[in-house]
């Protein structure tokens, strides 16, 4: 089912996706078979309903079709009018004729939603390895589509081990990730984890050596030292230094790495400003279920990891 119900944009480009609109008889067809479409979203009028572009017609959903809660009042409008410009995920679900007598398709992104809900998210368990796309960062956390539209937060303290200020550190918005179902509560509301899949202490300690100068990125600056963030999943301590600050660039010399103590000592050679897009995270696990992941080392007295409990 993770290959059917994905996050919207995914699908647009598909050859079959766009073979299914080349007449209004393929759409047809598409009804009658109740395939996902997606098609790129043109406006949203002034009732709130959304104008698709079909290519060999016009489409529209109705405001209470845009999304699952706009009808019962949970979900706000912004969800339809955010969708302008942007493709959207529908079942084709009839026909009618506009006052030109020009074709017209009835479309609806909530019941894709809903069968979304029904065959795909309900039957997701803490663990779970999924794909989703960025949508919207705030500074408590990342909102992703998980699929067909439908939202996930992944919270700051959850998105890698290395603390960031804002999640725009660490992602954009588009961009396609991969996270963990980490808890699901009474409403089958999904929240989602990040920093599982980026490895461990010793995978990641594993990358660097001491005697080794390497980049990095100041995370914070405090009295006792500068946390320099080497990958976003391995932090290390260098010696206090004046004139650097959080978010800047750095090359730092690596004086030893302490897995008894899972610490990474550094020292900061030079410090700078630079406007560097994140790169993509490096997943060490890209599919299936964790039941619990370790991130400190076995000979670690201090122990953190994560426990994925149905």
């Amino acid at each position: 089912m993770t290959e059917i119900y994905r996050p919207e944009g995914l699908l647009i480009d598909n050859p079959e996706n766009q073979q299914a609109m080349r007449s209004i008889a393929a759409l047809q067809e598409a009804m009658e078979q109740q395939k996902i479409l997606e098609a790129r979203a043109l406006v949203c009028d002034s009732a709130r309903n959304l104008i698709v572009d079909l290519g060999c017609c016009r489409g529209i959903i109705p405001r209470v079709q845009a999304a699952v809660g706009i009808e019962e009042g949970y979900t706000r409008d912004i969800a339809i009018i955010s969708r302008v410009g942007k493709p959207v995920s529908f079942l084709v679900t009839g026909f009618s004729q506009d006052n030109d007598g020009n074709t017209v398709a009835q479309l609806s992104r909530r019941l894709l939603q809903e069968r979304c809900q029904k065959e795909y998210l309900n039957r997701l368990i803490p663990g779970d390895v999924i794909p989703a796309r960025v949508t919207h960062l705030e500074s408590f956390g990342c909102f992703v589509d998980i699929g067909c539209g439908i939202t996930s937060l992944i919270p700051i303290d959850s998105i890698s081990v290395s603390r960031i200020s804002h999640p725009k550190d660490r992602f954009r918005n588009g961009q396609d990730i991969l996270a963990v179902v980490k808890s699901i509560d009474a409403n089958g509301r999904i929240t989602l984890s990040h920093k599982e899949l980026l490895g461990t202490w010793e995978e990641n300690a594993a990358l660097f050596s001491p005697g080794e100068t390497v980049a990095g990125i100041i995370r914070s600056v405090e009295k006792y030292g500068v946390f320099v963030e080497l990958t976003p999943n391995l932090a290390g301590l260098a010696e206090p230094r004046e004139e650097v600050s959080p978010g800047q660039h750095a090359s730092v010399y690596i004086k030893n790495l302490l897995p008894e103590k899972m610490k990474v000592k550094l020292i900061i050679v030079d410090a700078f400003d630079a406007a560097y897009t994140p790169p993509k995270p490096e997943y060490y696990i890209k599919q299936g279920r964790i039941k619990r992941w370790r991130y400190s080392p076995e000979n670690c007295s201090k122990v953190i990891e994560t426990v994925f409990e149905e």
